[in-house]
């Protein structure tokens, strides 16, 4: 019968001593390198538990193979010419075999198959000891695996009957802004919200920055509690087994939806920082007449409108007590001049300067003059310094203008050019060289001479004193012709007044060519002292009084002004709620040291300001030379907003409002050529308006008798707050 080849399945016969004259492999790779790996392929009957067969008895025909040192069998021929050394074995056809084999070769005997033998129940034979093992079962019925896999069995579903017992109610321990709503139906855990969390929300609450205090109102602000999607948030069942096994032992926080109108609150917060906002203030002197003092430093600071707005976002969200103040951040700039500097130079220089007056004599001796003490205190200045230093000095036109007529006996004064507008038409008038002694010359002689002990005088130095602006620079100017004009209406006296005085302070003021104006840089401080009045304002959503108030509606024109000439916008600030009397979307609101209109004059002629105040309306001209026909195109009102409604107790302090829609709108300023009409550019203003909340002032409520027998309850604590200042409407 002819040999087959044997199949992976099949049983391979070995020699019984293991060898069969051919060179043995030398292997690197033996487990322990101790023992032989006496592993030897088996049959598949053998594994599936067959009972052993006597030695020498083929299971078929094809259980007795012959042996390479079978006789029969003609020897292999080994090819040892490969590169790799891999020997290789020509396969023959074999010889019948012989009769008996077994003294050259083994059967190898089936190990006892144990428990894991899908044909019975376990044998009583087991190997003898030192033989080898057979195969174990299959994996997934060793104990080491059902144990992990009956746990994950018990855990699956244990998680699935945790999902579908919770499915329909907020997820358990769920908590939002410390109240609790876990287990509740959505409609339960919405009105629990509705009573616990959101009066919380919407309540008035104490800000603090720095060491102002103010009232924050999210009601006027437009922010709410959104109910349905906070619910919708919390009802979110956590698929995540670790996240729902943590629940069982921790709350699950949820945060709050609040919603809110972004101009709203950004109006409350312009509010709160017209009071935080200061200028940092270097240690310097301050001379009341001639009594010099040390005025302390103060720290510049700016409140953090971003971060104002994400803490009051965050305290709102977390819902905490109303009476507990909202820290809101502020921003500071440290001063370069420090009191011990300003010590200094009072003592080593201010107080010997106003110790005496200093006297001016002619060279001949034949004319003399004085320089009072008052006149030095009006002129001195101090000015900080990078370094630290507070360096002293004399400014000159307000020597001269405290010396007046004192020095006339050395000379005639001179005279700068000026422009006069008559019938709509501006002109220059000519300046005047003047004889005597220059201001200027005479602060260089008096500034050595000031810390000398008394009696001091300086030598006058006679000559042509000639005009800081002379005719030719006035004519170069280019200021000949009407570029611009704005008018607005005057409705309130008191407005009125404030408006009149700053009209006339900045009347005839000239702008050179790449200057920036600034109102408030322009005007200085607005108080009583400069002859400002109380007028309406609006304060934190409210309107009300403050001393200067009306100075917007200036600013207001002025802008206008600026924007039909041409002139570059650098900073104006919308009022934030819509005015009726003024255009939306081109308007200005300014409040001194902390809110300011500027405006750069970007051509290459100058601009002259005039003003024209009647008690029923203001009109501010810009004179120079024209550029640009200039054209303004107002967008439709967009994302209109509704006013909410406040219902406040009526006090002496109670104004009801009306109220009013907020929306947006879009200007834009197309500036076109003068001679041809194209179009060379175009500039967006876009502006949101806040809706202005209505105010109802509702009587309040009398309390309710009390029980007889009953004492009365003592009567309440004063309430209310000190009054913020507001900024000028």
């Amino acid at each position: 019968m002819s040999q087959q080849s044997p199949s992976s399945d099949e049983t391979v016969r070995m020699r019984t001593d293991g060898t069969d004259g051919r060179p043995q492999p030398t292997s690197t790779s033996q487990a322990f390198g101790t023992e032989p790996d006496d592993t030897r392929p088996v049959g598949r009957d053998w594994q599936r538990g067959a009972p052993e067969r006597a030695p020498g008895v083929p299971t078929d025909e094809r259980a007795a193979l012959p042996t390479d040192d079978d006789p029969a069998v003609p020897p292999v021929t080994a090819k040892a010419d490969e590169a790799d050394g891999t020997q290789r074995f020509d396969r023959v056809s074999p010889a019948p075999a012989p009769e008996d084999d077994t003294a050259r070769t083994a059967v190898v005997p089936p190990l006892d198959p144990g428990g894991d033998s899908p044909s019975g129940p376990p044998s009583d034979h087991r190997p003898p000891a030192g033989s080898p093992r057979g195969p174990r079962g299959p994996w997934w019925r060793r104990r080491t695996a059902l144990v992990p896999a009956g746990l994950l069995a018990v855990l699956a579903a244990a998680y699935g009957v945790d999902l579908l017992a919770a499915s329909g109610e907020i997820p358990r321990n769920t908590v939002v802004a410390g109240v609790d709503v876990g287990g509740l139906a959505p409609a339960r855990a919405a009105q629990l919200l509705e009573e616990e969390l959101a009066p919380r929300v919407v309540a008035d609450h104490t800000v603090t920055a720095a060491d102002v205090t103010g009232t924050l109102s999210p009601a006027t602000a437009g922010i709410t509690l959104d109910v349905a999607r906070t619910v919708d948030a919390a009802e979110d069942q956590p698929l995540n087994p670790w996240t729902r096994l943590v629940t069982v032992f921790s709350d699950r926080e949820v945060e709050p939806v609040i919603t809110g109108e972004e101009t709203a609150l950004a109006a409350q917060i312009e509010g709160i920082a017209a009071q935080v906002d200061r200028a940092p203030q270097d240690a310097t002197i301050a001379i009341e007449g001639t009594t010099p003092s040390v005025v302390e430093p103060a720290d510049g600071r700016a409140l953090d409108r971003d971060g104002a707005a994400e803490a009051i976002t965050d305290a709102l969200a977390s819902g905490g007590d109303p009476s507990v103040p909202i820290e809101l951040p502020v921003d500071v700039t440290r001063v370069d001049v420090d009191v011990q500097e300003a010590e200094r130079v009072l003592e080593e220089t201010v107080t010997p300067a106003l110790s005496a007056p200093v006297r001016v004599v002619s060279q001949d001796g034949g004319t003399s003059a004085e320089v009072p003490v008052e006149a030095i205190a009006a002129a001195l200045t101090f000015t900080p310094q990078d370094d630290g230093e507070l360096a002293v000095g004399l400014d000159a036109p307000a020597l001269q203008a405290a010396l007046g007529d004192e020095l006339g006996a050395f000379g005639t004064p001179a005279q700068d050019a000026r422009f006069e507008v008559s019938g709509g038409a501006v002109t220059v008038v000519p300046s005047v060289d003047g004889t005597g002694i220059a201001p200027a010359q005479l602060v260089e002689q008096l500034l050595p001479v000031l810390d000398d002990e008394a009696p001091r005088s300086v030598t006058a130095e006679l000559g042509p004193v000639p005009a800081e602006f002379t005719t030719a620079e006035a004519e170069a100017l280019g200021i000949r012709e009407e570029i611009s004009s704005f008018t607005t209406r005057i409705g309130n006296p008191a407005s009125g007044e404030n408006i009149r005085v700053v009209a006339k302070e900045v009347d005839g003021a000239v702008i050179m060519p790449g200057e920036t104006f600034s109102l408030n840089g322009f005007t200085g401080p607005r108080g009583t002292a400069q002859g400002y009045v109380e007028a309406g304002v609006i304060n934190n959503g409210e309107f009300t009084t403050a001393v200067g108030g009306g100075i917007s509606q200036f600013a207001t024109t002025m802008f206008n002004a600026v924007f039909f000439a041409g002139l570059e916008d650098v900073f104006h600030k919308p009022h934030s709620y819509y005015i009726s009397r003024y255009p939306a979307g081109r308007e200005a609101t300014v409040y001194y040291d902390s809110i300011d209109l500027t405006w750069r004059n970007d051509g290459d002629t100058g601009v002259y300001v005039d003003t024209a105040w009647t008690p029923e309306s203001l009109t501010v001209t810009f004179y120079g030379t024209e550029r640009y026909e200039i054209q303004s195109v107002s967008s439709e009102r967009y994302n209109i907003r509704q006013p909410v409604v406040q219902d406040k107790p009526d006090s002496p302090t109670c104004e009801p409002q009306s109220g009013s829609t907020g929306f947006d709108i879009t200007v834009t300023r197309i500036f076109r050529d003068l001679t041809t009409g194209a179009e060379l550019k175009r500039e967006n203003f876009v502006t949101r308006y806040a809706a202005e909340p209505i105010i109802n002032c509702v009587p309040a409520e009398p309390p309710a008798p009390a029980p007889e027998g009953t004492a009365p309850s003592p009567a309440p604590a004063p309430g209310g707050r000190r009054p913020a200042h507001g900024r000028a409407a």
